[in-house]
């Protein structure tokens, strides 16, 4: 290529880099003043999006001109501090820098060889997250999407440890004749939980369901009979009530049998940083894997889930992989510790994020996201309306009425675009989930949208 042609191309890299983050710098100058969810006009706008595969290539500066102007009016704003829908944390300043970053860098962290600093970053981060929670510091684990895969890595690595212990090599045998394995979960469990029990081939209808109490919360006295090839499942922090499982009661009776214990932890198991909640989630470091998400209350950013599991050899003969062209170093792989080889670098944000909070910053945040929880909480049973649940954590739930009622204004509250909200069934009573779970959120943005709350709420027609 003639220099001539070379400057011409880094200038049209440039040209569209630096566009790229001048628009992306007035969107997030300009989030507080957006309403949270997208406007009718804009989701109808993403209609022009569809076209046939384009002929020749495209102006680099004027895809994301184009980007920016039909997609950001399209995004629910979620890295503002007034969306408090599902459990979406928002993304921490330097994560996003760090993320920018680290796309420049454009890594595959499957092998150390191929990006040192994303093998590197990734162990540190496995370290620190162990500290933070205190679960064992030898754990072996990996960054993977979402909490989702996560559980599934954890559930079968289970598999393959409690049928190594029955004499059956899962990995090279396969589950054609293998000795049963019993799982057990709580009458709340996660979806997602479910899910990963179907993908790892346990079935999400063949399982034991254990009563819970009105919180969501695994009852430990109506455990059944458990054994060395029983997994029980069990939650820290239910994703309606915020409620976490007496883990401590479940751990020893598992553990008196020989059975695993996995934690679906994606966002309630963040209390253990926090002295104030710390209590609520005791127990929880006797458990044999975990999985959460550093999307939601750490605020890295998406996607961004966590795998720990105690036994590292089982970890690695469920997940590793053989091929010539991929021999191993003699540190720890990447690759064979997660279902995916080729992967981004998702350490990068994730230790910034952590390095930018440090643990008083992280506990911090937790705190705070809890108390506006609180306040949402005081605030609307004080305008007259009904709390369905006990507030221990981040999650709010409330009813306005008869299910048409609550619905109709939580429909409102979306459309006025001060705040979003979603709508869940709680034991039988439909409700408006309020999650708090963004470090962006302010005592002002929580005070704004209790008044859109309750002014809504109470413009609605009682039919």
């Amino acid at each position: 290529m003639a220099p001539s042609a070379g400057v011409e191309v880094q200038s049209k890299f440039d040209d569209v880099l630096n566009l790229a983050a001048e628009r992306s710098l007035h969107y997030i100058q300009n989030v507080h003043r957006r309403n949270v969810g997208p406007s009718h006009a804009a989701v109808t706008a993403l209609a022009g999006l569809h076209e046939p595969f384009p002929a020749s290539p495209c102006d680099p500066s004027e895809i994301i001109a184009r980007l920016d102007e039909i997609g950001s009016a399209a995004t629910t704003t979620n890295t503002g501090g007034r969306y408090f829908g599902f459990v979406n944390g928002g993304i921490l300043p330097t994560a996003l820098a760090a993320h920018w970053l680290a796309g420049a860098w454009n890594q595959n962290v499957a092998l150390r060889a191929m990006s040192p600093i994303g093998a590197e970053l990734e162990d540190v981060v496995l370290g620190w997250i162990c500290e933070a929670l205190g679960l064992p510091a030898d754990c072996a684990g990996g960054l993977v999407s979402c909490a989702t895969t996560a559980s599934f890595t954890s559930l079968v690595t289970a598999r393959q440890a409690l049928l190594e212990r029955a004499g059956w090599n899962v990995a090279e045998d396969g589950m054609f004749g293998a000795p049963p394995i019993e799982v057990v979960v709580g009458g709340e469990a996660h979806a997602s939980v479910l899910k990963a029990l179907s993908l790892a081939g346990f079935g999400s209808k063949r399982v034991t369901i254990v009563e819970a109490d009105s919180q969501g919360r695994m009852r430990a006295d109506k455990l059944p009979k458990l054994s060395e090839r029983t997994i029980v499942c069990i939650q820290a922090g239910n994703v309606n009530t915020g409620a976490l499982d007496p883990a401590t009661e479940i751990c020893e009776a598992a553990k008196k049998q020989g059975a695993w214990v996995h934690v679906d932890g994606a966002f309630g198991l963040w209390a253990r940083v926090s002295p104030k909640y710390e209590h609520l989630a005791r127990g929880f470091e006797q458990a044999d894997s975990w999985a959460t998400d550093a999307h939601k209350w750490p605020n890295a950013g998406y996607d961004s889930g966590v795998v720990l599991v105690k036994d590292g050899a089982a970890l690695r003969a469920s997940m590793g992989i053989r091929a010539a062209y991929l021999e191993p170093g003699s540190r720890r792989e990447p690759l064979h510790h997660t279902p995916g080889s080729s992967r981004r670098a998702r350490g990068v944000e994730l230790w910034a994020a952590f390095k930018s909070l440090g643990r008083s910053g992280l506990r911090a945040l937790i705190e705070r996201t809890c108390a506006h929880a609180q306040r949402f909480a005081h605030g609307l049973r004080e305008a007259g309306f009904e709390v369905l649940n006990d507030v221990v954590i981040n999650q709010v739930l409330v009813s306005f009425g008869v299910p048409e009622m609550t619905r109709k204004v939580i429909e409102r509250i979306q459309e006025d675009g001060t705040c979003w909200c979603g709508v869940t069934v709680w034991q039988g009573k439909t409700a408006m989930r309020i999650s708090v779970s963004s470090w962006a959120t302010t005592e002002a943005d929580v005070e704004r949208s209790l008044a859109a709350m309750t002014r809504i709420a109470r413009e609605c027609p009682a039919k």
